[in-house]
């Protein structure tokens, strides 16, 4: 592909730098714009956006028990596509991105059996349509898998094909691998996207190819879409190691607890209707740190690093588009699955680009003059 090509980025998120990674790889040449300052550094201005708050679960069959088939097959393509991604950016980077393929753990407390069952019941109706597999464990085989979990547990259920990812040690990695292969980085800088135009404060530009990927920031344009408010903490404590994400059933919601380097956990739940951007409730607050002490009473001694919340990009059906329009792509809708789905996206969207066919275009793509 010739470099004579220019493609412009718009959003520097999961999206926007996995996109631009692929790109350049591909020789494009590509303009990455973001309305946000970005540094290679913890910017705490910058790390509140929703892929650095993330707690980068790659959760393929627990997902789609929430969601649909479509979601399961693109994380299942995603958990093809992540080991070569990362390998190719661990090339350039001091410190190996951690990334685990040891599965989820899903637990209920004794008196939410039954929730455990209803999601057992679901993961089983799954089955139908994909190869989803799981297996069953008795208190004895939990105790085996993670000792450090609260012993009261007495059954749960291992989804061994879903992995992690640490999410901020990969979007630095893949700012920096881009800048590495010049692309052109504006940030700190608003635009409006018109066609294969976009207009700054310097001037206008035009390209081959504008592609939106700024999420919620694109909700003026793409009038269905809606945020959903999710709300994570951040703790460390030397005293607890886990080996897999974790998930915690019960009867109002579904609590997730993602072990991350550096002895550190991020814990939340899975979703809000609401756009409210303010920092979390005392209950909120409450009830994750109360899940905590059930997982292991040991957390009551963990620290709280970071509480944060984040609006998530969805539609009305939560699933990811690829929205069509002459010269302009606009990629969005991802929802709480970002980095379940994005690889596969993003590898849809450059195949498309290239007149190729992917087995997801048929769902994803959506075309208008």
């Amino acid at each position: 592909m010739s470099k004579a090509l220019n493609i412009a980025v718009v959003g520097a998120g999961l999206v926007g730098r996995l996109l631009s990674f692929a790109l350049c790889q591909r020789n494009y040449c590509v303009h990455l714009y973001e309305a946000n300052p970005i540094t290679l550094n913890d910017d705490p201005q910058y790390l509140s956006a929703a892929a650095f708050t993330a707690a980068g679960m790659i959760a393929p069959i627990s997902e789609a028990v929430e969601a649909d088939l479509e979601t399961y097959w693109l994380g299942k393509t995603s958990l093809d596509l992540w080991p070569g991604i990362i390998e190719e950016l661990n090339q350039n980077t001091e410190q190996p991105i951690d990334f685990q393929r040891r599965g989820s753990l899903i637990v209920s407390h004794p008196q939410d059996l039954s929730e455990l069952q209803h999601f057992k019941g679901r993961v089983q109706a799954l089955q139908a349509g994909c190869d989803a597999q799981f297996k069953t464990l008795d208190a004895n085989q939990i105790n085996q898998l993670e000792p450090d979990l609260n012993n009261q547990f007495k059954s749960g259920l291992l989804l061994e094909d879903e992995a992690h990812i640490d999410n901020r040690h990969l979007m630095k990695a893949l700012l920096k691998s881009c800048l590495a292969n010049n692309v052109q980085l504006i940030d700190n800088t608003k635009v409006q996207i018109k066609g294969n135009s976009v207009t700054h404060k310097t001037g206008t530009q035009l390209f081959d190819w504008v592609i939106d990927c700024r999420g919620i920031g694109a909700k003026p344009d793409i009038k269905q879409l809606r945020g959903v408010r999710g709300e994570v903490l951040r703790v460390q404590t030397k005293e607890i190691h886990l080996a897999r994400p974790i998930r915690l059933m019960h009867p109002r919601y579904q609590l997730y607890l993602v072990p991350k380097p550096n002895h550190q956990f991020v814990i939340g739940a899975t979703q809000i209707e609401s756009e409210d951007q303010s920092p979390m409730s005392v209950q909120s607050m409450l009830e994750l740190c109360s899940a905590l002490y059930s997982i292991n009473p040991a957390f009551s001694q963990a620290r709280i690093l970071e509480q944060n919340t984040n609006l998530r990009p969805a539609l009305s059906d939560n699933n990811a588009k690829v929205f069509v329009a002459k010269q302009q792509l606009s990629i969005n809708g991802l929802f709480r699955h970002g980095f379940l789905v994005a690889p596969a996206i993003i590898d849809s969207v450059v195949s498309w680009l290239e007149g190729k066919e992917s087995p997801h275009q048929q769902h994803l793509f959506s075309f208008s003059e």
